[in-house]
């Protein structure tokens, strides 16, 4: 069996679980897809050391296109949806998604290692936090403007470290007392648009460094998106079913848990 066949095997198993996370928790899967991609990457010496992060990333991130349109039917399906305010959300990710995928392929791969790793240290320590002690007091959503600039910035970090949104969309929307399951629903729709125009970034800036008969489309690596996309189209709706039955603190625990298990092994790789 070729090393090709065996990295995608690898990467359909990683897809497996990206898949149900997702829909379970509207994360579209980035956190858990770079890190280990990275060292799939890395043990099949598909390209230079330098360049698996941005990779991972770029790869990370054309893979959550298919696995959040999944998700995100499965959530509109169970009412999980607020399109009241979805396409003001959007349009903010949108823009912020396309800006940072040309600045991150331009940044240094320590420099985007070291974002990507403080990032999730800091999402993790707010959703601890906000799971401890929620406010009793609801804080209503800002007017629709701020909110496309709040979610803006949203979509630029999220692009930047490969991520579907969800893992800094969910807080934000939790902070200004939005349901956490319409957070997540929410956060799934957007993730169609934060790696649609993030991988739109990757693959202009990424198309002079490889071709595509290496594999290639700009940084995104397709046979590793082969991989993970032909398992995670079909395990999303499993986990937005499970987010229908699931208690809320239960979902929290499960998100913020999954966020200090990232953080670690970003500090420790």
């Amino acid at each position: 069996m070729s090393d090709l066949i065996v990295l995608i095997i690898y990467c359909a198993i990683l897809g497996s679980g990206v898949g149900f996370l997702a829909g379970l928790l509207g994360i579209g899967g980035g956190l858990v897809i770079v890190p280990i991609l990275s060292m799939i990457l890395l043990h099949f010496n598909a390209l230079p050391p330098p360049q698996v992060v941005v990779v991972a990333i770029a790869t990370s991130l054309a893979s959550i296109l298919f696995t959040s349109t999944s998700s995100a039917i499965a959530h509109h399906k169970n009412g999980n949806v607020p399109w009241d305010i979805a396409p003001w959300v959007m349009a903010g990710v949108a823009f912020g998604a396309l800006i940072s995928g040309f600045m991150a392929a331009l940044l240094p791969e320590h420099v985007v290692r070291l974002v990507f790793a403080v990032s999730v240290v800091l999402i993790a320590l707010k959703m601890i936090f906000s799971g401890k002690s929620d406010s009793s007091a609801p804080r209503p959503l800002p007017n629709k403007g701020l909110l496309s600039v709040l979610t803006t910035i949203t979509g630029g970090l999220s692009a930047m470290i490969g991520i579907g949104g969800g893992a800094v969309l969910v807080p934000l929307l939790t902070f200004f007392s939005v349901d956490m399951k319409k957070a997540i629903g929410c956060a799934s729709a957007s993730g169609i648009v934060i790696a649609l125009f993030g991988s739109m970034g990757y693959i202009s800036s990424g198309i002079q460094l490889f071709s595509l008969k290496e594999g290639f489309a700009g940084f995104v690596y397709l046979p590793a998106l082969l991989g993970i996309v032909c398992t995670s189209w079909f395990t999303a709706p499993l986990g937005a079913k499970a987010t229908h039955y699931l208690p809320v603190s239960t979902i929290k625990k499960i998100f913020a848990g999954l966020l200090i298990v990232m953080a670690i092994n970003m500090f420790t790789r």
